[in-house]
């Protein structure tokens, strides 16, 4: 058991509440499987202009797609960039504003249901009767997380939770992101506590003077064992104090 006095918890997605298997077996092979169909489906709206966009900006390719092209020529001109940025496994915003696009037709279909441990609601609803802060800090889009937990296999979980970051805020192995995100909490650093697979991001916590927590969970990344934070593989080992 870990006994933490604290006001808020913040907690990463995969490898924290949510198995990397399910992002990586299930997310993003259906973004791979549906998207030369939701681009032709959706080619010429203003939504997908905007994904398209970003898409360019990031890349920084100018005149794309090339409009001489036919349109069917022009989607697979997009679905080719747009399958090497994930191959590259590119933490680009086009990229992440396309596949929450994709993510929100399947979830709201019911193709997709998020994948969250037995223990993350009981602790949920736990820490909420404690009347504690419950925020999400993940490199996927703000879109993304409201689509993934508004969606899960217990249900709809977005009321446990008070606010969600993404890397707008900065990266998640840099400590002023924290520090950005204790002051937009309103809280002293030092009285929430940070819970992630990534000791990175766990040390970048720290130095910014949060509480910090290793998620060892099934299909996790190997961690070198000279890191320095308590480590938990379920959250029903968290003791509120």
């Amino acid at each position: 058991m870990m006994k933490v006095d604290c006001d808020c918890i913040l907690l990463d997605i995969e490898g924290t509440t949510s198995s990397v298997s399910y992002v990586y077996d299930e997310m993003f092979p259906f973004v791979r499987n549906e998207l030369s169909e939701f681009l032709a489906a959706n080619w010429g709206t203003e939504s997908l202009n905007e994904s398209i966009q970003l898409i360019a900006a990031d890349a920084e390719l100018e005149n794309w797609p090339d409009t001489s092209l036919a349109e069917a020529e022009q989607v697979q001109q997009v679905a080719a960039e747009v399958l090497r940025q994930m191959d590259n496994d590119m933490k680009v915003t086009g990229l992440k504003n396309l596949q929450g696009k994709i993510w929100k037709s399947g979830f709201e279909s019911g193709a997709l249901q998020a994948h969250v441990y037995e223990d993350v609601l009981p602790a949920l609803d736990g820490w909420k009767a404690a009347n504690k802060d419950i925020r999400i800090y993940s490199s996927g889009s703000v879109q993304a997380q409201l689509l993934f937990f508004g969606h899960t296999i217990v249900g709809n979980l977005l009321d446990r939770f008070s606010a969600h970051y993404d890397t707008k805020v900065g990266g998640k192995k840099e400590s002023p992101s924290y520090v950005h995100i204790a002051g937009e909490a309103g809280l002293d650093p030092a009285r929430i506590l940070f819970v992630s697979d990534i000791v990175a991001e766990l040390d970048a916590a720290r130095e910014a003077g949060l509480q910090t927590a290793l998620s060892l969970r099934p299909g996790n990344a190997e961690v070198a064992s000279d890191h320095s934070h308590p480590a938990i593989s379920s959250f029903a080992e968290i003791e509120l104090a």
